[in-house]
């Protein structure tokens, strides 16, 4: 009994095939939609102007000009700074007691002891300190993202 279902099984196994020689050399065909390259096109200029639109974070430079409990001192600063230099931008902000003022997005050290002296000449001599920090970038028209990827990969 033991002999025959053995066999039968052995004759069972021989015939059965999982997968046939044919199918396995034709290869695959995909059925695609027509639009399908349309979409993928119209995604990626999307993406793209996304990309010069949005602020980007990068390692960079700002300048300690102030921190002190005197509010209205501090307005009178930041508003100094603002007149002064339009392009650059001045954060302050409230730590209690305290207000702390910081300034400019600055890529290079170069760039950010320049301001740093200009600015402790208008301030009376006073010390502005140098902070490394994250910056924020913010791309103009000819922004090309690949070279803001390069940059920010190198640091």
């Amino acid at each position: 009994m033991k002999v025959n279902l053995l066999i039968l099984f052995i004759l069972c196994g021989s015939l059965v095939s999982a997968q046939r020689a044919d199918t396995l050399s034709n290869g695959i065909i995909v059925f695609s939609d027509y639009r399908l390259p349309l979409l993928k096109s119209r995604e990626a200029e999307v993406n793209s102007a996304a990309l010069k639109i949005k602020a980007r974070y990068i390692k960079g430079y700002r300048l300690m000009v102030l921190n002190t409990s005197d509010k209205n001192y501090a307005f009178k600063v930041r508003a100094e700074l603002l007149q002064r230099f339009p392009n650059q931008k001045p954060y302050m902000w409230f730590a209690n007691p305290y207000i702390r003022i910081k300034f400019g997005d600055f890529r290079t050290r170069e760039e950010a002891e320049r301001y740093q002296a200009q600015i402790s000449r208008i301030l009376g001599g006073a010390k502005i300190y140098l902070l490394n920090e994250t910056i924020e970038v913010n791309p103009g028209k000819d922004f090309d993202p690949e070279s803001m990827r390069a940059e920010i990969l190198s640091q």
